[in-house]
């Protein structure tokens, strides 16, 4: 069930009406539970049951992390949960890849070997629900959150169908406290719940959908020499494709969420105005970043152990940051050239410390256009089919390709050229604020004038139903 199709609203618009007609909490949340489950298995009803699996055994192992007397056996619990998670992802998400790649290194070893190929359907938000999951057990082992006693009220907390399939993370930590009473919507909230579903919509109905992903789909489809000015124009068709297409699916979700009382945490803030890597990373995709950093980078031991291990623990989280996203080298090249990066402004910012002309808004101007423009290279390594499409767009877009024709139009590299201009005048006009803040200071007139121009714009392009690009992590 996609968010950007008539049978959602449908469902949503029943859902949520039904939820607040109830008046017993253990009623309403029954209803979010049944109603999680038939917005997942939409897509295909036994992997409900895998979902169930995943959360019922996270459950009982949370309990008895939680009831064992010796740090030994606190332990041996929680690597339980990390084994079980990651090895039900490994098999669904990463089978073939492990089996293509055992065989090549075979092969490199003159061994001849086929091995079967596993006809494995990979189930819908795996990468997400997993997370969510072991958030749990995790918490629970470091103290954060006591375990619940309520196995529908962690059903409901990992299945909750808003950030289900493709996020925000929302860890168990988070979301049970806000089950253990009943919500009370404050005055604006589900007007303001309503606004940012309109504007996720608008995010990826209009901008990821009608304006920039035909020219990505070229570009990056085309198999032949590419001119600069292309490669450039279906990159960044691309960056801002996959911008609002995630950003607009968290908006969703955060915004579906607070219509039924429920806060979920921001997932972007203006990433595209990011001064440096690091600050990309607490702009970008924030719910995976801050899990990587505590569930992974802390507990390798972070910058504790000087400057060349937190070197390599930055680079084995962006390595495992990439691999996340999909079970191909390619993604995880996307990860390492961020790890590198993050590694190189590390070393520079010890080297300049706190000099008074880094702190200037030219210096930081420049530095965010060159965070950009790498971020955009990096970009192709996670759009990419294979690296020799990588490669030939990477070498367009430094200069060095075969001379040929354009393949873009000039209207779709206008189109390309304006939307992205406009995302980074709002990136940069936004990055100290918020959302919030900027509409709360606008007139209503101002407010319902824009809301209802996105909502024409959304209904006047309605119809190609694509799916969101995060569906597939």
């Amino acid at each position: 069930m996609l968010f950007n199709s008539l049978t959602f609203i449908v469902f949503f618009v029943v859902v949520v009406g039904a939820y607040w007609a109830l008046r017993s909490w253990e009623t309403r949340k029954n209803l979010l539970l049944v109603a999680s489950y038939i917005f997942y298995g939409a897509w295909n009803p036994p992997f409900a049951l895998l979902l169930f699996g995943t959360t019922a055994l996270d459950f009982y192992l949370g309990s008895r992390i939680a009831s064992a007397v010796t740090p030994r056996a606190r332990r041996g619990w929680m690597i339980a949960s990390v084994t079980s998670n990651l090895s039900m992802l490994g098999f669904f998400k990463y089978g073939n890849f492990l089996l293509e790649n055992f065989q090549w290194l075979l092969a490199r070893a003159g061994v001849a070997y086929q091995p079967p190929h596993l006809d494995i359907f990979l189930p819908i938000g795996i990468s997400f629900y997993t997370f969510h999951s072991l958030s749990y057990t995790l918490d629970v082992y470091r103290g954060v959150c006591a375990p619940t006693k309520s196995l529908r009220d962690f059903t409901l907390a990992v299945s909750f169908f808003p950030q289900l399939v493709a996020g925000p993370i929302v860890r168990a930590a988070d979301f049970l406290p806000q089950l253990v009473t009943a919500p009370k919507l404050r005055p604006g909230q589900f007007g303001w719940g309503l606004l940012l579903m309109t504007l996720g919509m608008f995010e990826k109905i209009v901008l990821a959908d009608a304006l920039l992903a035909d020219s990505a789909d070229a570009v990056f489809g085309y198999g032949g020499p590419l001119p600069a000015l292309d490669a450039w124009g279906g990159t960044l068709a691309f960056a801002g494709q996959i911008f609002f297409d995630f950003a607009g699916y968290s908006t969703c979700a955060i915004g579906a969420a607070l219509c039924l009382g429920f806060h979920l945490k921001d997932n972007f803030r203006f990433p595209y105005a990011a001064v440096g890597f690091s600050d990309f990373w607490r702009r970008w995709h924030i719910s995976l970043s801050t899990f990587l950093r505590d569930f992974l980078y802390i507990p390798l031991g972070g910058n504790r152990s000087g400057p060349a291990r937190a070197a390599v623990n930055l680079m084995i989280v962006m390595f495992i940051g990439g691999l996340w996203h999909g079970a191909a080298w390619t993604f995880v090249v996307w990860g390492l050239i961020h790890g590198v990066f993050l590694v190189i402004e590390r070393l520079v910012k010890g080297a300049a410390g706190e000099a008074p002309w880094t702190q200037t808004f030219a210096i930081k101007f420049l530095i965010g256009l060159g965070t950009f423009a790498v971020v955009c290279l990096a970009w192709v390594f996670f759009r990419a089919a294979d690296f020799a499409t990588a490669a030939r767009l990477v070498k367009a877009m430094v200069g060095a390709g075969a001379p040929s024709d354009a393949l873009l139009t000039t209207r779709e590299l206008l189109q390309v050229g304006s939307v992205t201009a406009g995302l980074l005048l709002a990136h940069w006009s936004l990055r100290d604020t918020s959302i919030e803040a900027v509409v709360g200071k606008m007139p209503r007139w101002l407010v319902v004038a824009l809301w209802t121009l996105m909502l024409s714009a959304i209904i006047l392009t309605q119809g190609n139903g694509h799916a969101f690009i995060y569906f597939q992590f």
